[in-house]
């Protein structure tokens, strides 16, 4: 194997995907099949080309993504009164089950009592929360009260990098949809 083994790097680095078959026979191979598949197994790794997109995958219960979202249009709020309050919104990384509630405000007090509600309902919390810089949650460092309110609920609380978007995908792709 050791003296075709050139000439099978050469045809990789050409055709990638070549069969087998067709290496033995363009190499002149003379003996059985298994040795030089076993060889093409670990060698074509090396020659095919890397995947252009990468797949996080979550185990269920690991985390959540957080987001709030603002209304495009005014939404009447009572009173003759209307606004675009902040919406909360959850996102399961492994089911992708969103749950949203609408805030009187992004403070801290109404950012807890809305987690409180939205992971009520799921009857869960997950390991992780993950959240931008909201200053309502904490920039660079959670706020007292978040994280007291984590450590409540026995969860972390990541915050992401400023101006770090690809961080938080779910939470904000769902929200953009409203």
């Amino acid at each position: 194997m050791d003296a075709v083994e050139p000439a099978v790097r050469e045809l990789l680095k050409l055709t990638p995907t070549m069969p087998v078959t067709v290496i033995a026979e363009r190499i002149g191979w003379e003996h059985g099949l298994t040795i030089l598949r076993e060889r093409v197994r670990e060698l074509r790794p090396a020659y095919l080309p890397a995947d252009p997109v990468s797949r996080t995958v979550y185990e269920p219960g690991e985390l959540a993504q957080c987001d709030l979202w603002f209304p495009p249009v005014d939404i009447p709020l009572g009173y003759g009164q209307s606004g675009r309050p902040p919406v909360l919104v959850i996102v399961s990384g492994y089911s992708r089950v969103i749950t949203a509630r609408m805030l009187p405000s992004r403070q801290t007090g109404d950012l807890i009592d809305g987690h409180w509600c939205l992971l009520t309902g799921w009857q869960a919390v997950p390991k992780t929360l993950v959240w931008d810089n909201e200053t309502g949650v904490g920039k660079g460092r959670l706020t007292s009260e978040f994280a007291a309110f984590a450590g409540l609920l026995a969860t972390r609380v990541h915050l992401c990098r400023p101006r770090d978007p690809e961080a938080k995908q779910l939470a904000s792709y769902c929200a953009s949809f409203g």
